[in-house]
C-alpha cells in the first residue's frame, strides 16, 4: 500500500512507464483530481490523475497554468484534461505543488465538458 496521501489539486511527478500508444511515459507531472474523501480511503489503493505536459493546443479540454510558487511548475503548462487516468498511488514521486482554486475551478469545467456533465 502506498505512503501518499494525495489530495485533490496537487501536483505530483508521477513514474508512467510503461506507457501504451499515445499514453504519457517516463517521469512527467500529474494533478490529482479525485475527491479527498477516496484519496484518503486506505483501501483504495488508486488515485484519478490528468496529465500534464509543457505543449498543449488551443483547444478546451488543455488548460494553460502559469508557473507560480504554489504551483511549483518551472513555465507554462497544460493540464491535458481529456487525459484522466486511475493510477496506483505507487506511481506518485514527490509532490510538485498544488493548483489555486481558479486554476482548479478551469480544470473542473474542462473535465465537465470531456465526461459531458453539464450540471454545474
Amino acid at each position: 500500500m502506498s505512503a501518499h496521501n494525495p489530495r485533490r489539486g496537487q501536483l505530483w511527478w508521477v513514474n508512467w512507464s510503461p506507457g501504451r500508444g499515445s499514453e504519457q511515459t517516463g517521469r512527467r507531472p500529474a494533478l490529482v483530481v479525485q475527491t479527498d474523501a477516496a484519496n484518503a480511503n486506505p483501501r483504495y489503493p488508486n488515485t484519478i490523475v490528468v496529465t500534464v505536459s509543457r505543449h498543449g493546443h488551443p483547444v478546451s479540454t488543455h488548460v494553460q497554468v502559469n508557473p507560480s510558487q504554489a504551483n511549483g511548475l518551472r513555465e507554462a503548462s497544460f493540464m491535458k484534461c481529456e487525459q484522466i487516468m486511475t493510477i496506483c498511488k505507487d506511481r506518485l514521486e514527490t509532490q510538485l505543488g498544488v493548483l489555486d482554486s481558479a486554476d482548479m475551478e478551469r480544470v473542473a469545467m474542462a473535465l465537465c465538458s470531456v465526461l459531458e456533465v453539464w450540471n454545474r
